[in-house]
């Protein structure tokens, strides 16, 4: 699924530099906080969702190559991470809603961890 449809269809916020985000699938999901269980689990070309915004979750997805990172609950990272992410070619986009929720949305898109 491109990432532009998964943007558009829950109302994500991007927080980093926009992109042509249509030409970026995102291949499968994960959903963690705890960045271990991250790095074990999340694959590259997924999305990870997320509570976290601290400088540590640009570290975690630029080692994955994630599609992107949704950050979940209107949690907001600050400037700096917001930078990091952008050096790093890291997408981060926000939702007010919980990840429960997003999850939820990403299943019904049709969005499957295969």
């Amino acid at each position: 699924m491109d990432l532009q449809t998964v943007i558009d269809r829950l109302g994500l916020k991007v927080l980093t530099r926009p992109l042509e985000f249509s030409g970026k699938i995102a291949s499968s999901g994960y959903v963690s906080d705890l960045l271990s269980c991250v790095m074990a689990g999340a694959k590259k070309g997924g999305l990870w969702v997320t509570l976290q915004c601290h400088d540590n979750i640009v570290a975690v997805a630029a080692l994955l190559d994630v599609a992107a990172v949704i950050i979940t609950e209107d949690a907001q990272p600050e400037a700096a991470t917001i930078a990091r992410a952008d050096a790093r070619d890291v997408i981060l986009l926000s939702t007010p809603h919980s990840s429960f929720s997003v999850v939820g949305q990403l299943w019904e898109l049709g969005l499957r961890d295969e």
